[in-house]
């Protein structure tokens, strides 16, 4: 594995290039520079090789949320919807940039996170054809309308491998929105089934803030 890193507007791109041909890269989204953590946990799986690459320095709420929302958290600011502003900066900047640092031949590109970022991984489905597989890592799919976006919408490519998860606690939040968050995943998967999508589902223990990286560490090696 040979590490790089480079920057494009204002955030962070950690590439973990395998050695390997015909491997696929994965974009991950993070809040915070956490792609030793995730590859840590993934060589503690002995999960498959492939290309990870680390974008951190986000706006979370801006670059992460499809569409403008009032926020969930009393006094903080209102979600500005910048998803798609930050997907066409990934598409014609950090993807490109990483493909030359690879090298080599690539067998597919996904797309992953956790939290908001779940919630990107799967509106980037929908928003353009470069991606064929994505992991929703405990993703924020309580998200106003995103639910009805996703059944009533067609994804641009279909996806090879899909993953999604959540925390078993998660859905016994406080707040009525949150709250929505596992039957709303739950309809997204079966929605996905029904349309012959390969989809792996799970439910993992703790609350939204547990085991991070090790959650993201099994959605990716479920998706390459």
């Amino acid at each position: 594995m040979i590490k790089h890193q480079f920057t494009f507007s204002n955030k962070t791109a950690t590439l973990y290039a395998s050695e390997q041909e015909n491997r696929p890269l994965v974009l991950l989204n993070c809040y915070s520079d956490d792609g030793d953590a995730v590859m840590e946990a993934l060589q503690a799986r002995e999960a498959p090789e492939f290309h990870l690459l680390c974008v951190s320095g986000l706006d979370w709420e801006r670059d992460t949320t499809p569409w403008a929302a009032p926020a969930f958290v009393t006094k903080s600011p209102d979600d500005p919807g910048g998803a798609d502003e930050y997907l066409q900066i990934a598409l014609e900047e950090i993807l490109p940039k990483a493909r030359e640092l690879v090298g080599r031949a690539i067998s597919g590109v996904g797309v992953a996170g956790y939290s908001l970022a779940g919630l990107f991984a799967l509106y980037a489905l929908y928003q353009c054809e470069a991606f064929d597989r994505a992991a929703c890592v405990s993703g924020s799919l309580w998200y106003p309308n995103f639910k009805e976006f996703c059944l009533n919408r067609a994804v641009k490519r279909a996806p090879a491998k899909l993953y999604l998860s959540l925390g078993d606690q998660e859905a016994k939040a406080k707040n009525p929105l949150i709250k929505t968050v596992q039957i709303n995943t739950e309809e997204i998967v079966e929605h996905y089934r029904r349309l012959g999508y390969d989809v792996l589902w799970e439910l993992n223990p703790g609350n939204h803030f547990r085991d991070f990286a090790t959650r993201v560490a099994k959605g990716l090696a479920a998706i390459v």
